[in-house]
């Protein structure tokens, strides 16, 4: 699915993240204990935060930023909705895309972005 609005986008990517990991905690470690998975879930879906700045939006999930989401069209290297994995706490890894929020195409996990192949 194809979006016209970053916020709108971002929000999908957010989603996709929470779900990741519900399915991880259904089928995972804690499969047998819903009532500490249902808690792991819940403390999740809290933890996760979007900040956006005037080139970047970060994605932070358990303390942890996990991705960045390129929000300016004028950059030299990427274009708007392409997803970054995570350098460090204020900066990208800006060796390549691992996909395009706008576009709704991408791959990874609960985690943060999939690794490149």
């Amino acid at each position: 699915m194809e979006y016209q609005n970053i916020e709108v986008a971002v929000n999908a990517y957010v989603d996709f993240v929470v779900n990741d990991f519900v399915e991880y905690m259904n089928r995972g470690p804690l499969q047998n204990n819903p009532v500490y998975a249902n808690e792991q879930i819940v403390e999740f879906k809290n933890s996760v935060k979007v900040k956006y700045s005037s080139k970047y939006v970060k994605i932070v999930s358990g303390g942890s930023v996990t991705a960045f989401i390129v929000n300016v069209d004028n950059d030299k290297q990427f274009k708007r909705g392409d997803l970054l994995k995570a350098a460090g706490w204020s900066a990208p890894a800006r060796n390549s895309a691992r996909g395009n929020v706008l576009e709704g195409k991408y791959s990874g996990s609960w985690t943060g972005p999939a690794y490149l192949n």
